[in-house]
């Protein structure tokens, strides 16, 4: 079974687990939803473990954990390093939406929900591209690094922390943000940026 066929075989199971990610209100900027948070960096980090990483790590913080993976099987091969948030805006006010905000809902053959668009949606995404590609190919192309945090939406004091004291273990060939903008609603686009 090629790529394509593996994960057009796996669309009712990926959608069900994007939904249980979706369901977690991950809301980083109320204190109450503190457990959630800690839930969701803890989906992300499980699924990561499925994906096929051997290195991942929980890594606390003062606010909100973040999520570290990796996996060098590749010798020279290049490095990627995938970045992404689990954290979500706050759903209020909740009687503008249609369903409700942390019960996924899909109509007209959109997924509604927060999180589908920022950021949970495009995480599942890489974490079920990069476990697809383990499973059929046995192996990962190149060697990735996976840092997923919890404070995007409160301006990520944590994840600057990180990086600083980081820069080596960060260190990476590519760098794939799974939270850039679109160009107009329906026009995928692709950010780019090179340092020399």
């Amino acid at each position: 079974m090629n790529l394509a066929e593996f994960i057009e075989s796996r669309r009712d199971e990926h959608l069900a687990e994007l939904c249980s990610f979706l369901r977690i209100p991950s809301v980083s900027a109320k204190s109450e939803h503190k457990p959630d948070v800690q839930r969701a960096a803890q989906w992300v980090a499980d699924n990561l473990r499925a994906a096929g990483f051997k290195t991942v790590e929980l890594v606390p913080t003062n606010m909100h954990p973040l999520v570290y993976a990796e996996s060098l099987q590749a010798p020279g091969k290049p490095t990627v390093l995938f970045y992404g948030h689990y954290d979500v805006q706050p759903a209020e006010p909740l009687e503008l939406w249609t369903s409700p905000a942390f019960e996924p809902t899909v109509r007209g053959g959109n997924l509604f929900g927060r999180g589908t668009a920022d950021d949970k949606g495009q995480v599942h995404i890489h974490l079920k591209a990069l476990e697809s590609l383990n499973k059929v190919n046995g192996k990962l192309p190149s060697n990735v690094k996976v840092l997923i945090e919890g404070e995007e939406e409160v301006g990520s004091v944590s994840l600057w922390d990180y990086v600083v004291k980081n820069k080596e273990k960060l260190k990476a060939d590519a760098l794939l943000v799974s939270d850039t903008s679109m160009l107009a609603k329906g026009v995928p686009s692709i950010t780019m940026g090179f340092a020399a």
